[in-house]
């Protein structure tokens, strides 16, 4: 008996043959149309919403160029008003320096004009002749606790002579009840205090500066003039406020 053929076993393996995959390039095809899409719906928008952007940015641009030439023209006007402003400074301080200076040229006119009609009272036709003496004399209490003294001396008698010599006074008054007698060297608070030079044709001013001692009333002043081997002394009294005339 013969026997049935044996049937091969079926394949492993089965070989099929696959597409290729057309995905991506749906996807690109479709985005590319969104993207023309959305760019059309733009410039339609565009056109709908602003016809006239071309024009109203050539007026933008026409507009910043004019904003530009007018924030230079600020700016120089800044600079200008600056350097004026300066220069109004730098003539009020002159124009304040010259009124300062015509006010002491004044101060010195009329102190010129003083001594002027001083001498001419001093040295007019009408005029007393006298020799060297004590004209007058001040002295003003200073912010120290010293006195100011200005004295004036003169003479006419020898016209065109020049008087040189030395000053010195004493202060005379009351101190702890009892009459006392402040010397030149206890006036200035010095040993041997130098005498005071004068030198003068007509009429001469000096001045200085002198301590009263504490507890003193002063009520004359005696002012000895030395004038070679001519010797003068002169009381002049003190009267209320430090001023003093020739007795």
């Amino acid at each position: 008996m013969n026997k049935p053929p044996r049937r091969a076993p079926p394949p492993r393996f089965t070989i099929v043959q696959q597409r290729p995959d057309r995905r991506p390039l749906i996807v690109t095809v479709l985005v590319l149309a969104w993207v023309a899409t959305l760019t059309a719906a733009w410039i339609g928008a565009e056109r709908r919403a602003a016809p006239r952007l071309p024009e109203l940015t050539a007026q933008l641009d026409a507009t910043r160029v004019e904003l530009d030439h007018w924030r230079d023209k600020a700016e120089t006007l800044e600079q200008r008003e600056a350097t004026l402003a300066r220069s109004d400074q730098i003539s009020r301080v002159a124009n304040k320096q010259v009124q300062s200076e015509l006010a002491e040229r004044e101060e010195e006119i009329s102190d010129l004009r003083s001594n002027i009609a001083f001498y001419e009272r001093l040295v007019g036709a009408t005029g007393q002749a006298k020799g060297l003496s004590v004209h007058s004399a001040q002295f003003s209490p200073e912010a120290g606790g010293t006195w100011r003294y200005q004295i004036v001396l003169t003479q006419n008698l020898n016209k065109g002579a020049i008087s040189r010599g030395k000053l010195r006074f004493n202060v005379e008054g009351v101190r702890d009840g009892k009459l006392a007698s402040i010397g030149w060297d206890e006036l200035h608070q010095r040993q041997a205090w130098p005498a005071q030079d004068y030198s003068f044709r007509y009429f001469q001013q000096l001045g200085g500066s002198v301590m009263l001692p504490a507890g003193f009333t002063p009520q004359r002043v005696r002012v000895s003039l030395q004038n070679g081997d001519v010797a003068i002394e002169q009381s002049l009294g003190w009267s209320h406020g430090g001023t003093i005339a020739s007795l």
